[in-house]
């Protein structure tokens, strides 16, 4: 795992860095900056380390439906699915591109952290019943097309049945005039209204530019068809984030 972390430290340090920090006792202010320059403080890292008790009433009830057997947990951050997973007795598996970030897994007792992209997993980790896309995450998907061959990819590497528990935020629940006008700006370059280009940056880290999939339910609804995979459940929250359980088609 040192050499793997070597190889990335130069050049995705935002995330883990600020994690490590947080982990230490430290302050750690997370900023994400967008493509047309708007700027978003938050205090993510609570969030990150934080433990079921306080996870939105929404994702208990989806972390409720998870079936019997193995669990992938895409984007695993600091842990916290891990670590509660775990105390369940349940198998999972955390991935993130981050290395610092599988480097504060493993110290907070997370027992398989593995260092990789999403579009790196495939049948080679073996055979999952379950797959957790939580934190938002479904914007790991980035656009259209990247989540109709990562979903077959997900087919390809599930038992039957599974489920992918994915949570996303609908971007159009919004009066904000900064957010509608880069949706506008969005659908005239045509990319999807929450096709977000956007990069963590921590104090003087930043990381690479990347596109975060936000969707609505209609949205992901058209993504899904002929994919193997379909909406069970909506489970809402009291703004616009939501989580979908998504069932396998066989």
């Amino acid at each position: 795992m040192s050499d793997q972390i070597a190889r990335y430290k130069t050049d995705r340090v935002a995330f883990g860095h600020m994690l490590l920090d947080y982990l230490n006792g430290e302050e750690a202010l997370e900023i994400i900056e967008r493509d047309d320059g708007f700027i978003d403080p938050n205090d993510g890292c609570k969030t990150y380390f934080s433990e079921f008790k306080d996870w939105p009433a929404c994702v208990q009830e989806a972390l409720g439906g998870l079936l019997p057997g193995r669990v992938l947990d895409l984007g695993c951050g600091a842990g916290r699915m891990e670590l509660y997973l775990q105390s369940q007795g349940v198998e999972v598996v955390g991935i993130d591109n981050s290395p610092l970030a599988i480097e504060v897994c493993l110290k907070r007792g997370v027992k398989d952290a593995r260092l990789l992209s999403v579009t790196q997993v495939s049948s080679d980790l073996g055979i999952f019943a379950n797959i957790l896309m939580m934190g938002n995450n479904w914007g790991l998907m980035a656009n259209r097309q990247r989540a109709r061959w990562l979903l077959r990819r997900f087919y390809g590497m599930t038992s039957f049945p599974a489920r992918i528990i994915a949570a996303s935020n609908d971007v159009y629940h919004t009066d904000s005039p900064y957010h509608l006008a880069y949706q506008a700006y969005n659908r005239e370059r045509g990319r999807m209204s929450g096709q977000i280009r956007m990069r963590v940056c921590y104090q003087m880290y930043r990381s690479p530019w990347f596109d975060y999939l936000m969707v609505s339910k209609d949205e992901m609804k058209e993504i899904l068809e002929g994919t193997g995979w379909h909406v069970e459940q909506f489970i809402d929250s009291p703004g616009p984030s939501y989580v979908a359980v998504i069932g396998k088609v066989k």
